[in-house]
């Protein structure tokens, strides 16, 4: 099943917005035949930062961020988009990958209708043990993404399965969800600007995994960091395959409130310092100040980091590399946290960290630029991804 389908006779302009946790980006880019988006307009606005962190008004503030994206776009009068994709990243959807298993004593033929029935069953038992943790109960949540990621009859990776025989069928799924609230608001604040029939959306994880494994093919194994405003979501890939993802609440937001509470300030003048401190412009005095305060926010978070390689890799090594999607301005402190940190104490890891940052200009080659474009590595991605399935006949 694909997430996007359908051919493509010519290129096609088309609208992404990339819906993250500290900011919402929008780029307008021809699809292109060849695989390459061209990128003609593209722009990012931030969420306003609260002292505290509440999921109502927080979801508030981000159509408030998409509404000023959207409505930029729109005045720049570039055409009107033939389709329009929504990227999303936590905490706007859960995700997992999730493993189907059938086996019999006599073998079977594996149709249409048996892998639909099993899907289902699946997609049903994800909503049931999972999304009573993120949504209040009773809330509907619709599915954004199905990707039949490998199948294997009888122990035996097999590319087309349909119509096969087997005793025994294993197959690897990728699911993810949303709250149909959070989605419809998306949906209506877009529309307020574009009209279209219809807002695909889909998962920053998997949009990422995907432009990420064909980047280094060499490179079965891998951990995948985005870091956003509010959340740091961690993937874990084993054998090209996207094994399984988890998220801790703490992010750049969570260090500006630590400086402002430490030193009882306003969020903003937080923000300022924290600026000087990061590009080393801070005087002395505040050098002084910040630095016992910044250590302890780092080992907080590097505490939390630890934690979820536990969870995520139980029994088997963590991957050495790790390849990390954050704001550029903060990469380097974040890369340091992680490539200081010593995981092999509590864990097997393959060798010591390299940690790769996902800047645009990694992505040289793959997409293409009008004239003082912006490049931003989150809509690259996306745009990247999108474009593959586009332009795939």
């Amino acid at each position: 099943m694909g997430i996007f389908g359908g051919k493509k006779e010519k290129d096609e302009l088309v609208l992404v917005f990339d819906v993250g946790s500290s900011s919402v980006g929008g780029a307008l880019f021809w699809a292109q035949k060849s695989g390459i988006p061209k990128i003609v307009f593209a722009l990012r606005e931030p969420i306003a930062l609260e002292p505290e962190m509440n999921i109502d008004h927080f979801s508030s503030l981000a159509m408030k961020s998409l509404e000023v994206v959207a409505g930029k776009i729109y005045m720049a009068g570039l055409g009107a988009p033939k389709r329009i994709f929504c990227v999303l990243s936590a905490p706007w959807y859960i995700s997992q990958t999730r493993v189907i298993k059938l086996e019999k004593n006599t073998p079977f033929i594996f149709t249409a209708s048996l892998a639909d029935s099993l899907i289902q069953k699946e997609i049903s038992l994800f909503e049931e043990e999972h999304f009573g943790k993120y949504l209040q109960i009773g809330s509907p949540v619709r599915l954004i993404e199905f990707k039949n990621i490998k199948t294997m009859l009888n122990g035996y990776e097999t590319p087309n399965p349909l119509n096969q025989k087997a005793k025994m069928l294993e197959m690897t799924v990728f699911i993810s969800m949303s709250g149909e609230q959070v989605l419809g608001e998306i949906e209506q604040t877009i529309r307020k600007h574009f009209h279209s029939k219809e807002i695909k959306f889909s998962s920053f994880v998997l949009s990422s995994f995907a432009v990420v494994r064909d980047m280094y093919i060499n490179q079965a194994h891998f951990l995948l960091i985005d870091i956003g405003g509010e959340m740091t979501d961690i993937s874990m890939i084993k054998n090209n395959t996207l094994c399984e993802s988890v998220s801790f609440p703490l992010g750049l937001n969570f260090i500006i409130r630590g400086i402002a509470s430490a030193l009882g300030i306003s969020l903003n003048e937080a923000k300022s310092l924290f600026s000087l401190f990061r590009d080393g412009h801070a005087e002395a005095s505040v050098v002084k100040k910040l630095e016992p305060i910044m250590g302890k926010l780092k080992t907080e978070w590097l505490k939390n980091f630890q934690e979820s390689l536990a969870n995520i890799s139980r029994d088997i090594s963590v991957p050495a590399t790790i390849y990390v999607a954050v704001d550029k301005a903060e990469a380097s402190l974040f890369c340091n946290i992680i490539e200081t940190e010593q995981f092999n104490q509590y864990t097997l890891t393959e060798s010591k960290f390299k940690v790769v940052f996902l800047d645009a200009r990694i992505f040289h080659g793959l997409a293409q630029f009008e004239e003082n474009v912006v490049r931003d590595s989150f809509l690259v991605i996306d745009s990247v991804y999108i474009n593959r399935f586009l332009a795939k006949i």
